[in-house]
């Protein structure tokens, strides 16, 4: 069994990946679950803001949701920004089972696309009282991955496309 860690930025696609892969699998027979870092934001992480340690906190947990499934015989996919390389490796050392996905999309498709609104208001004055501080690749850290394995060039592929990659790539490795 595997335990998938996504990272990447916000909009890239991780989520829609992560689902459309789940329903590819699932008909075929293969038990999988999607851990979405935002829905666990709002329970099991629910209190965690961003500052790096709730960040690393955040995917602590999720990770200790992915290997509580893998002892079950349950892939999993945490879908979450994981922006930082040092959390990463933490999680990818703790078991051979765990592999790192880059969903990757370059900025600028990031924000022509913008679904949640996020990169328009990261993008204001400093003064504006709408403005978003802190926001992953615009004026907060995100570390590219060293060496994932497998990237996903969501500005280059549709979503199906990367989500067909991601399942060959499980179903070559489980």
């Amino acid at each position: 069994m595997l335990l998938i860690q996504f990272t990447g930025l916000s909009g890239a696609g991780k989520t829609t990946i992560a689902m459309l892969a789940k329903e590819k699998l699932l008909a075929k027979g293969i038990r999988i679950e999607v851990i979405d870092g935002d829905e666990y934001r709002k329970t099991l992480c629910k209190g965690l803001g961003f500052s790096y340690n709730d960040r690393v906190e955040n995917l602590r947990r999720l990770g200790f949701v992915g290997k509580l499934l893998l002892k079950h015989n349950v892939i999993s996919i945490i879908s979450a920004i994981n922006p930082f390389e040092s959390i990463r490796k933490e999680l990818s050392e703790s078991s051979k089972q765990v592999k790192t996905v880059w969903v990757n999309c370059n900025i600028e498709t990031l924000i022509e696309r913008d679904p949640k609104g996020h990169y328009k208001r990261a993008l204001l004055p400093n003064n504006h009282p709408d403005k978003i501080s802190n926001f992953t690749g615009i004026d907060d850290v995100y570390e590219n991955p060293i060496n994932p394995d497998l990237v996903l060039y969501t500005d280059k592929e549709t979503p199906e496309e990367s989500a067909q990659r991601l399942v060959d790539f499980i179903t070559k490795i489980r």
